[in-house]
């Protein structure tokens, strides 16, 4: 399962951070995943939490921001979702493409108590 590969990096990457910034306690991740990107969101969360006990993550929110997967019609030039249109373009039906968004999967943001 690359989700836990991706949780434990991703991890990683955020103590690290948390550390070169004297952060000592981290109330929210905000991670930016990608529709196209092959993540699942809920196997991330479960994931997530698996990686993070007996880890200063152990106690935080993990939130997941899905962005859509965008692309623009090679055609017709519409820009349009490839998910919902199964990668059909609905204004001309080609399937030519060239993909906007939806591949991301990044460490959108932070959020540490007050």
């Amino acid at each position: 399962m690359h989700e836990m590969t991706l949780a434990i990096q991703a991890i990683r990457n955020v103590l690290e951070f948390a550390q070169e910034n004297g952060i000592d306690e981290i109330d929210t991740v905000v991670l930016e995943i990608g529709e196209l990107s092959l993540v699942v969101p809920e196997y991330k969360e479960e994931a997530w939490n698996a990686a993070c006990k007996h880890t200063m993550l152990e106690n935080s929110r993990l939130q997941i921001d899905v962005t859509p997967g965008n692309g623009i019609c090679g055609d017709c030039g519409r820009v349009y979702n490839i998910v919902a249109n199964r990668g059909v373009c609905p204004g001309c039906g080609s399937r030519d493409k060239e993909v906007l968004s939806g591949r991301e999967f990044n460490i959108k943001e932070l959020l540490v108590p007050e």
